[in-house]
């Protein structure tokens, strides 16, 4: 198994010292997401030979490998100019995962929840045009539900990734999107249940709390204006919220879970490293019960 670390909080550093953090929080692995000079959200990826070089050095100087490469583009957009600008930038950020020698990516859905038929044509469109890619350069790919997605719930979202019936295509299951992955109108969030769905396909974790936006009648946050379609969750430290960790944790020993395991906490940037910190040494004591 692969404990990795999201440096989303740590993005404001450059490359190597960003590399070194990681490092020195005692971090093997690194899951790299979006920052703005390397790999910016929706954009083209900005780094060039040069930059990737500097990654490629900072990792060894370090001793940090990479567990997996995190891009966010518009690939199920209903707008067919802004989904082939994603097929571009998809196919620039496979070069570059090969150059860093990352055997593995991973990414949402995206399209849009009010379009969702729409979407998913597009993404069947994207990942014709994808999938020999990858394949050809030998990166898997692991693929979650996202809140306001066109694909936001455990089960349809599992039968996605199963019907796109390529054994290296996965599943990732975010904790932090546990009470959107149960659908809108369950209250409570039976993991166990998710998870197992998901079964041989479940690859890929990430690892942060968050409230449950559906409990005390809908008002444990508060949206305004009342009625908004807007969706809500947060990235904690375990314990912080309100997802059952005996049942997360309880669920990945029975499956015998062997793959990466994020922490993506991205509340608490005036204290990243303490979070980060907290977060590595819970997950070790959890997956080692």
């Amino acid at each position: 198994m692969k404990i990795a670390l999201d440096p989303y909080m740590f993005r404001a550093l450059p490359l190597d010292e960003m590399v070194r953090t990681v490092a020195e929080l005692g971090y093997e692995y690194i899951e790299l997401s979006p920052r703005d000079d390397f790999m910016p959200f929706f954009l083209h990826p900005r780094a060039d030979d040069e930059r990737v070089a500097e990654f490629k050095r900072a990792l060894r100087t370090h001793g940090v490998q990479l567990s997996s490469v995190l891009p966010l583009y518009k690939w199920s957009s209903p707008d067919e100019t802004e989904r082939q600008a994603a097929i571009r930038y998809w196919k620039r950020m496979i070069e570059i995962t090969v150059e860093l020698e990352c055997p593995l990516m991973n990414s949402e859905f995206n399209g849009r929840p009010e379009r969702a038929a729409e979407s998913e044509a597009a993404f069947w469109r994207s990942m014709e045009e994808l999938l020999p890619v990858f394949e050809r350069e030998g990166i898997a790919l692991n693929l979650e539900a996202h809140p306001d997605d066109f694909c936001e719930e455990n089960t349809p979202a599992v039968d996605l990734v199963r019907a796109i019936n390529k054994p290296w295509v996965n599943y990732l299951y975010c904790a932090p999107h546990t009470f959107h992955l149960s659908g809108p109108s369950q209250v409570g969030a039976d993991i166990a249940a998710m998870m197992r769905y998901a079964g041989d396909k479940l690859k890929h974790v990430h690892i942060a709390d968050s409230f449950n936006h559906k409990g005390s009648s809908g008002l444990r946050y508060i949206l305004n204006p009342p009625g908004t379609p807007a969706r809500i969750h947060q990235h904690l430290d375990i314990g912080q919220g309100e997802v059952d960790w005996d049942a997360f944790f309880g669920t990945l020993r029975e499956l015998d879970f062997d793959g990466v395991a994020t922490a993506c906490v991205f509340a608490w940037e005036e204290r990243a490293r303490e979070s980060s910190a907290f977060m590595l040494d819970r997950i070790r004591k959890e997956l080692a019960a």
